[in-house]
């Protein structure tokens, strides 16, 4: 199992739209997410943006082609990548800055 953590930047003036966009996330979304093995994932926002996403999966690589190659992540991508700050053209799920594990107490 690969534990999971991602940063990006939620653009301040977002931040209420960008929280109330979650609370009500699409059932097809979520459905694909477990479906390509996305496990325990959440999302923590700070005040200033920075948005701290986590989760679990056997394989990141299986899981990001998975999520890759169904239309409702296509259409969600699209829907939230006016949130964000420094995309620079990619899609959330391809500029979020992965970062490396380097400790777990189990």
């Amino acid at each position: 199992m690969q534990r999971v953590c991602f940063l990006l930047k939620v653009k301040r003036e977002r931040l209420a739209d960008y929280k109330a966009a979650h609370q009500n996330v699409w059932p097809e979304m979520l459905d694909a997410l477990r479906a390509a093995g996305w496990r325990n994932y959440s999302l923590f926002l700070r005040d200033d943006g920075l948005l701290v996403g986590y989760f679990e999966t056997n394989d990141l690589q299986q899981a990001r082609a998975r999520m890759a190659a169904t239309d409702v992540n296509a259409r969600w991508q699209a829907t939230m990548a006016p949130y964000f700050e420094a995309l620079d053209g990619r899609r959330p799920d391809e500029g979020a800055e992965m970062l490396t594990s380097i400790f777990h107490l189990a």
